[in-house]
């Protein structure tokens, strides 16, 4: 049966999920989780969600799939030892060293790999099966047809995504808001960087071409394509920041469509909860350039009407579907809004109405124009019918009773409820009947009472011998009967662990630190080469979530698992930064995957960097080997979306340079053959000068993008002066950055 999966970023939202018919419910705690700014759980509230879930027969998933910092992971390891005698079904990871301390420790806790993994086809998919994972959550850029294909050859549970927001980065793959605002998404703490407005400029012509939410994607909706998606394992749906309202609106139509059961007024209610309008995502073949709403970042609605008259302070809306008082609206004037709430709303006559229906009037003291359309954001009353359905049963199960009532004996009910047998017997002797024995009628009158439980009454089996039995003992009798199902329920489900076993200590002996460097051009290839440089990165780069895999000789750089399955057992290969590696235990699992080198994350900095380095040795008696960058523009974003594209200037980028530009500063666009895209940082990352302080490093990366072979040239010997211990006082033409994330702690 195909599961559907909702958010919870509360508890009243958790009950709305449940309310509404989910299967699971994902959900996260204080740390550890990559949404941080929401309410989230902690150990108490989250037992509790366990306990009133697993009643229902609703798994919980936590989400753990932040990276995980060296200081961090023993607490990492004692949440997931808690999360493991609550009940948690599953935990739901980024890093490899949480994935590896479940899959190790844990025999019932599941370890799902997190959409931020970037895995996108069957060898990523592969390789998480084998290291013992459960379930694998693909991207949202995967479409329909190869995520049947990985499910059908992999055979895993296959998760997705199929309503709420969407990342316009790859999720795992969005540096942006970390090295820029120092929030970084792989932390849970992302500040929506791709939600603001960014002015598009033709670099070429230093030419402005429009400011607008270039990087906004529309929510997601598949709705319509539920009969392909009953195909899958589970169906998530995005919105843990989101009110308990949204999700018992997507939760309910969703399950309405997978019953066979939703109409075409249902769907159009998904607009009545938050959207920015919707698209059918890469996962149904949505063209990129409809994938954005480049007018607004934000709650959009549905349309309503327009103002068609200005009387004096009243304006006049001619509407297409009711309005009701106290609605919230959004009225959109020169690409402005205009947003209240109805208190008031007039007839043609000037007095009060409730709710209109063609024509109504309202008084608003900002100027709008006539034409201007008129959206509603919250339907007051969809939202009471939503809120009442909060609390509400989805589903009851059967309590079947045998009762045994004789004279002068206890009274003895044989109780059977969610796969259990629960026996009460009474303290008191029954009497004989004097008038009016007790009648099954009358027993199954006391035992119907069940609306504040998860049961229904089903089959009752009394034969009536003339017992008295007070209503009172049979009230006392089932409330004893529910707590102790529900007591039998919840014990049974207690967690396993694993007896640990001897892993083999994996070391390399230390080197002088040597350069590489990174290019995009076969100019600046020529240049590394002219100067020296041995091992160059270019045609020998499997980048991650681009997995078109082709034969290739010699080592490797690897940024994606997929590529580290495909080509381990034939390249020697580095694993690259995209792995988002800040931890000991990441490295040894890349090792013992077959990696000679492990590319350190740029959210690290300097103190972090010794600590996995010390942990690492501690723990396997030897040296990592690493790879750090430490020069050049970093790749904030990785989209298979093409802003270019959007603003209709598609197939130029091969001719032109473009960037985007916002009041912080300016973020060059750098546009990739299969059409993705990466946009990176303004400033350019340069710890030249501390190249004689960073210790444990075995190779220093120079990553070039958009430099010329002069600027390539300059760069690397001022480099090599650096590590060599030279002074050069030449000077950079470009804005650096030398401290960066490097010296700074990235939340």
């Amino acid at each position: 049966m195909t599961e559907l999966l909702a958010p919870a970023g509360s508890m009243e939202a958790l009950k709305a999920a449940i309310s509404n018919g989910c299967d699971a419910i994902y959900l996260g705690m204080q740390k550890f989780g990559a949404r941080a700014y929401s309410s989230n759980f902690d150990l108490e509230s989250l037992k509790e969600a366990v306990q009133y879930a697993h009643l229902r027969n609703v798994k919980i998933y936590v989400t753990m799939n932040t990276i995980v910092f060296e200081n961090e992971v023993v607490e990492m390891k004692a949440q997931m030892n808690e999360l493991n005698e609550i009940g948690v079904d599953g935990i739901i990871v980024q890093d490899l060293a949480a994935l590896d301390y479940i899959v190790k420790n844990f025999l019932d806790m599941e370890a799902h790999c997190s959409t931020q993994m970037g895995i996108d086809d069957l060898d990523g998919t592969l390789l998480f099966k084998e290291l013992g994972a459960k379930r694998v959550v693909l991207s949202r850029e995967v479409e329909i047809e190869k995520v049947k294909e990985i499910k059908r050859l992999a055979k895993i549970p296959i998760e997705i995504f199929v309503h709420g927001a969407l990342c316009v980065s790859y999720s795992g793959n969005c540096l942006m808001s970390g090295l820029i605002g120092y929030r970084s998404g792989n932390r849970g703490r992302c500040v929506g960087s791709c939600r603001k407005a960014y002015e598009l400029i033709d670099k070429t012509t230093d030419t402005a071409l429009g400011i607008s939410y270039i990087l906004s994607t529309k929510d997601l909706n598949t709705i319509d394509y539920i009969n392909d998606l009953k195909e899958l394992d589970s169906l998530k749906i995005e919105g843990r920041m989101k009110e308990p309202a949204y999700v018992a609106n997507v939760v309910s139509k969703y399950r309405m469509a997978l019953d066979h059961k939703i109409t075409e007024e249902d769907k159009e209610n998904l607009s009545k909860t938050f959207n920015r309008t919707f698209t059918k995502g890469y996962l149904f073949h949505e063209d990129m350039k409809d994938i954005t709403n480049i007018l607004r970042p934000n709650n959009v609605g549905y349309e309503i009407g327009r103002i068609s008259k200005i009387v004096k302070d009243m304006y006049e809306i001619t509407l297409t579907r009711p309005l009701n008082q106290n609605d919230i609206i959004r009225i959109s004037h020169n690409n402005e809004d205009v947003i209240l709430t109805v208190v008031k709303l007039y007839d043609k006559e000037g007095n009060l109405i409730n709710k209109a229906d063609d024509v109504c009037y309202i008084k608003i003291k900002e100027k709008i124009s006539k034409g201007d359309l008129v959206y509603i954001t919250k339907d007051n009353l969809y939202y009471n019918e939503l809120e009442s359905s909060l609390d509400k049963e989805f589903r009851r199960f059967n309590l079947d009773l045998r009762v045994y009532a004789y004279p002068d004996s206890k009274l003895i009910i044989d109780a059977e409820g969610l796969g259990f047998n629960y026996l009460f017997e009474s303290e008191e002797i029954l009497g004989e009947a004097i008038n009016n024995p007790t009648t099954k009628e009358q027993v199954i009158k006391q035992f119907s009472r069940l609306n504040d439980t998860i049961f229904e009454l089903n089959h009752v089996d009394f034969e009536e011998c003339n017992a008295f039995i007070p209503a009172k003992l049979l009230n006392a009798a089932r409330r004893d009967i529910v707590q102790g199902l529900y007591d039998l329920k919840l014990n049974s489900q207690k967690k396993r662990t694993k007896a640990l076993k001897a892993k083999e200590k994996i070391s390399f002996p230390p080197k002088t630190p040597y350069l590489t460097a990174s290019v995009t051009t076969k100019e600046q290839y020529d240049a590394c080469v002219s100067c020296g440089i041995e091992e160059i990165y270019f045609e020998n780069v499997v980048r991650r979530n681009q997995n078109n895999y082709k034969e290739k000789d010699g080592p490797l750089l690897i940024g994606g698992y997929g590529g580290i399955h495909h080509y381990r057992k034939t390249n020697p290969f580095v694993a690259d930064y995209s792995l988002n590696v800040v931890n000991s235990a990441s490295c040894y699992e890349l090792y013992r995957l077959g990696a000679k080198r492990v590319t350190l994350s740029y959210e690290m900095n300097k103190r972090q960097i010794e600590d996995l380095i010390n942990a690492y040795y501690e723990e396997n008696e030897g040296y990592p080997a690493l790879e750090m960058i430490v020069y050049g523009r970093a790749p904030l974003m990785f989209t298979k979306y093409c802003p270019l594209k959007k603003m209709n200037q598609c197939g130029i980028c091969r001719t032109k340079n473009y960037e985007i530009k916002d009041e912080h500063g300016t973020f060059p666009i750098l546009s990739h053959d299969d059409c993705s895209t990466t946009i990176l940082n303004g400033k350019t990352l340069n710890l030249l000068d501390e190249l004689q302080s960073i210790k444990g490093i075995e190779a220093f990366r120079l990553s070039f993008t958009i430099e010329s072979n002069e600027q390539v040239a300059k760069t690397i010997n001022m480099a090599l002066s650096k590590l060599n211990g030279r002074v050069n006082k030449a000077v950079f033409n470009q804005e650096t950055d030398t401290r960066g994330h490097f010296n700074k702690e990235i939340l």
